[in-house]
């Protein structure tokens, strides 16, 4: 995309402007390589664990809350992270939310190492020679299921209480860096990235094919709160404690 920083593989954010010089003309290159290195290190963090707080970061990366202030400051002027006001879950406390810091489309770019326009192309495609839209959804869920088979083995590894952590990290395995947390009444699957966001914009049967994978393999109705594709800061399933009775399909989001 025009315009967006490079993140390149070997973990440097690539400067914005040249290297400056000092007042005696000695170039300050390690300076910035230190800067950039650590810039990148906040941004990995954002992308790691989802909208993060400045106190968070800097609990996270052993950095003052001002330093990282400053590179959060840079990575907004480059356009690789935004501020936002900090969602809350359940009962609103008294005082101005807290502010979070979130990845851009830009800054996921950065990050982003699939060939978006080859699979997009492609299912458009499927679409267009192999039967529409049913026909892109079949091959997301073959594509969901070929993955699947190492989920299921993580998850079938350890206690009930423990799947959607086991599935947590067998995803994170796969570059889209989940978590899993207590929610009211249930859990949340957390995915901070997501390798085919983009092309899931305009396909949105990856996502329902994924969720659907998820209900299968935790046994349980589970229910999609937010996907990075349609513009949330996270892809988030949540997970009741208890639902034999739901159907085991939920492939739409929360209108709320």
């Amino acid at each position: 995309m025009p315009g967006c920083v490079e993140l390149r593989n070997n973990g440097v954010v690539k400067n914005v402007g040249e290297a400056r010089e000092t007042p005696t003309g000695t170039p300050q290159e390690e300076l910035a390589t230190g800067e950039r290195s650590t810039r990148n290190r906040v941004a990995r963090s954002i992308l790691d664990h989802g909208p993060s707080t400045v106190a968070e970061l800097a609990g996270r990366l052993g950095l003052t809350q001002a330093a990282v202030r400053r590179h959060l400051d840079a990575l907004v002027a480059d356009d690789v992270v935004e501020a936002r006001e900090q969602r809350v879950y359940g009962t609103r406390t008294r005082g101005r939310p807290a502010k979070v810091f979130a990845l851009t489309d830009c800054g996921r770019d950065a990050f982003d190492q699939s060939y978006d326009k080859l699979a997009a192309d492609a299912l458009r495609w499927i679409a267009e020679r192999e039967g529409g839209q049913e026909a892109v959804g079949a091959f997301a869920r073959a594509r969901l299921a070929a993955q699947a088979s190492a989920y299921r083995k993580a998850i079938e590894a350890v206690t009930p209480d423990k799947r959607a952590e086991a599935l947590a990290k067998a995803l994170s395995a796969d570059g889209y860096a989940a978590t899993a947390r207590s929610a009211p009444v249930g859990e949340q699957l957390c995915q901070h990235h997501c390798p085919v966001a983009h092309v899931a914009e305009q396909f949105p049967q990856l996502c329902e094919a994924e969720t659907e994978i998820f209900a299968e393999l935790l046994g349980t109705h589970v229910q999609r709160l937010a996907t990075i594709a349609h513009g949330d800061g996270v892809c988030t399933t949540f997970i009741p404690k208890t639902s034999t009775d739901a159907p085991a399909s939920t492939a739409g989001r929360n209108p709320a």
